[in-house]
């Protein structure tokens, strides 16, 4: 398992649900990688309404319901790990919005760490 403590980088890479990478999900082909990469771990999150450089407001709201909706796909690792994935980035990400930030990991122990054992899945 990978450990992750301290000093980390977050990246975060913002596309439409729509997106397609042969014909699957654009943020699936990004998890898919960044797990293959051995990546500490990614997270999709999908938005109800936004928009991007396109100027076009996709919302969830009223008429145009599920228009492209924005989604966000979340990696954290080490600045390394996160600066050595980003070409696959740039194969994958035709239009949308990647950014870096700092960040600073307080806790990353998974299900099947031996630290966890003893305590609640959702206890800190």
């Amino acid at each position: 398992m990978t450990r992750l403590n301290g000093r980390a980088l977050r990246l975060t890479v913002l596309i439409g649900e729509n997106d397609r990478w042969h014909h699957k999900p654009l943020y699936a082909e990004i998890v898919h990688r960044a797990h293959g990469a051995g990546l500490a771990g990614a997270s999709v999150f999908h938005g109800i309404e936004g928009f991007g450089a396109s100027t076009l407001v996709h919302t969830s709201r009223l008429l145009s319901l599920s228009e492209d909706l924005p989604v966000a796909v979340v990696i954290v690792d080490t600045e390394e790990r996160v600066r050595g994935f980003l070409p696959q980035l740039d194969e994958l990400v035709a239009e949308g919005l990647v950014t870096l930030d700092d960040c600073e990991v307080i806790r990353y122990i998974g299900r099947d760490d031996p630290q966890a054992r003893g305590k609640g899945e959702n206890s800190l």
